[in-house]
């Protein structure tokens, strides 16, 4: 039995029928999901966990962190952890601003089958619940504007939207870096630096392989003066998010 599941279907009023019919599936299915404990196929859970009003990592959350990769947990487990996370995005939107289409578009191309691609695109935007847990952690998030530009027409809108959306929430802070910035420290890379309720600070570093997870002092040092000055070619808030929605509306 699965009482997680069971308890927010007593709160928000949802029965198996109910449930099965806004999701798509057989009553029986969804039965099972509270009194067997069976765990809704990937391409479900984020849906059935929006209409229990819960978030998917607080409903199954052994079975996303199996689909997380193996070198990638451990900064999952960082980031709920994490009381602040300062990240900067060169040609991605950031992972927890992610839409699934836009996560899958991203897996486009990798050795993947089309399980795997599920359920990578699944985990992560499982993660974005951490935005809406109370206490969860301040997302300070820059990006360049060429990633609000470079997925294919059919995606973005519908991605742009959503990172407006989440930006409207107490625990997001968005930043865009003009495209008429011109050379600055961000063209080194993408990054996100955690800080931790005991003041402790961990680094994530993108590369084309596996991220590397770094937390030496002059390591966080050199990340730390990399965020200031990219601070410092940022938008404010204010006109980052009036940018972002032009580039929704062109």
């Amino acid at each position: 039995m699965n009482l997680a599941v069971k308890e927010a279907m007593a709160t928000t009023g949802e029965t198996a029928e109910s449930l099965a019919a806004q999701i798509g599936v057989d009553p029986k299915t969804a039965a099972k999901w509270a009194s067997h404990g069976r765990i809704p196929q990937t391409r479900h859970r984020a849906k059935v966990a929006a209409v229990l009003g819960r978030d998917v990592l607080d409903l199954w959350p052994d079975a996303l962190k199996r689909h997380e990769p193996v070198w990638f947990r451990r900064w999952a487990d960082i980031e709920r952890e994490a009381v602040v996370l300062r990240g900067f995005q060169l040609a991605w939107v950031p992972g927890l601003l992610q839409t699934e289409a836009y996560a899958r578009a991203t897996l486009a191309g990798e050795a993947l089958t089309p399980d795997e691609v599920d359920e990578l695109a699944a985990a992560r935007v499982a993660r974005s619940g951490l935005l809406r847990k109370p206490k969860g952690p301040l997302f300070v998030a820059i990006v360049d504007e060429i990633a609000l530009r470079r997925i294919a027409p059919a995606i973005m809108p519908a991605q742009l939207a959503h990172i407006v959306e989440c930006a409207q929430l107490d625990s997001v802070q968005l930043h865009v870096v003009p495209a008429s910035a011109g050379v600055y420290a961000g063209l080194g890379g993408p990054f996100t630096v955690a800080e931790l309720d005991d003041g402790k600070r961990v680094g994530h570093i993108d590369s084309q392989a596996r991220a590397q997870i770094v937390d030496q002092p002059a390591d966080i040092a050199t990340l730390e003066r990399r965020w200031v000055r990219i601070v410092g070619k940022a938008l404010p808030t204010a006109q980052s998010l009036d940018l972002i929605r032009r580039l929704a509306e062109a």
